[in-house]
């Protein structure tokens, strides 16, 4: 059974970075992609960015393009988001993922295997 913990969250003024890390819990991953996502408070869990563990293809939400960078560590099992210009609307905790096999959309939580417990993001303004 895979574990993923994710690390980096913090508070932040707008405008600011942060950089996230999840670490899985075995280095050699057996999985089609990782990804990123955030829950706001009363809100639904929403897809952030992806990237995919075999040819390191990298896809991200309209919200974050641009702002965000998702990457890996094939060697140490570990994704990263980096996260600059941050807002106020990105607060949120934040969860890392991990899918065996793409079932034709990165989007849906349902098809991932594993799950972080989350860390949380404040952004200030």
């Amino acid at each position: 059974q895979v574990q993923l913990e994710e690390s980096g969250g913090g508070v932040v003024q707008a405008g600011g970075s942060l950089k996230l890390s999840c670490a899985a819990s075995e280095a050699t991953l057996s999985v089609n992609h990782m990804s990123w996502f955030r829950q706001a408070p009363e809100k639904e869990r929403e897809w952030i960015a992806s990237i995919n563990w075999i040819d390191g293809g990298r896809y991200y939400h309209p919200s974050v393009q641009g702002r965000f960078a998702i990457s890996r560590d094939n060697a140490e099992g570990t994704m990263y988001l980096q996260m600059n210009d941050l807002k106020p609307d990105d607060t949120a905790v934040y969860y890392c993922a991990a899918a065996k096999y793409y079932t034709g959309s990165y989007r849906r939580l349902h098809s991932y295997d594993y799950w972080g417990k989350g860390t949380q993001v404040t952004v200030s303004s």
